[in-house]
């Protein structure tokens, strides 16, 4: 596993590394996380084994803004309102899906859970990379979540599947990953708080 600081790397690296079906770790505005390309089987399934994490339980979805969202997902005047409300945010809506190009590890019931960060340099990757990335915190099922660097790196440290790629934004202010709510229903419900 490479680690980069995030004040050195070069954006069109990552960039590249994400085409090439890599996994990172990555800051993001709640903790640490694992993306890859959520087109990518293969990326995808190594964020899986990576986690050790059990195959019924998909991976969300970052995108950059609602239009991104709108691609993958149907989004009624309604939801449009909450998400222009509530995005960028540590609010993950979980949506109808289209039937569209994604893994099929990032569907369920036919629904998808979609998040526009409020993180810079996350959103300057979506945003030069064009196209939804699968994501998940950067810890082992059901495991802590890691925001100090050092327990993130520690993670992954003896893992058989490890991550390609680290960038080491140093510690994260102790946050809890996000809020997942339910928006595919005549009334929202909460599912993660």
């Amino acid at each position: 596993m490479k680690i980069i600081q995030e004040s050195k790397l070069n954006i069109n690296d990552i960039v590249a590394a994400l085409e090439n079906g890599a996994v990172l770790v990555l800051p993001t505005d709640t903790v640490y996380g694992l993306v890859c390309d959520a087109t990518n089987e293969k990326a995808v399934e190594k964020i899986f084994k990576i986690k050790k994490r059990d195959k019924s339980k998909t991976l969300l979805v970052f995108v950059n803004n609602i239009e991104r969202a709108e691609e993958i997902a149907n989004i009624n005047e309604d939801q449009d309102k909450f998400l222009s409300e509530n995005w960028p945010g540590q609010v993950t809506a979980v949506l109808n899906a289209k039937g569209c190009f994604l893994s099929p590890l990032v569907y369920k019931n036919d629904t998808i859970g979609i998040r526009v960060p409020d993180y810079k340099l996350l959103n300057v990757i979506i945003d030069k990379f064009e196209k939804p990335l699968a994501q998940t915190s950067a810890n082992i099922s059901d495991q802590p979540f890691p925001v100090n660097i050092n327990d993130v790196i520690k993670v992954f440290e003896d893992s058989e599947v490890k991550p390609d790629l680290l960038i080491d934004a140093g510690d994260l202010p102790k946050n809890k990953p996000s809020v997942i709510m339910d928006l595919t229903k005549d009334k929202i419900e909460i599912i993660r708080k």
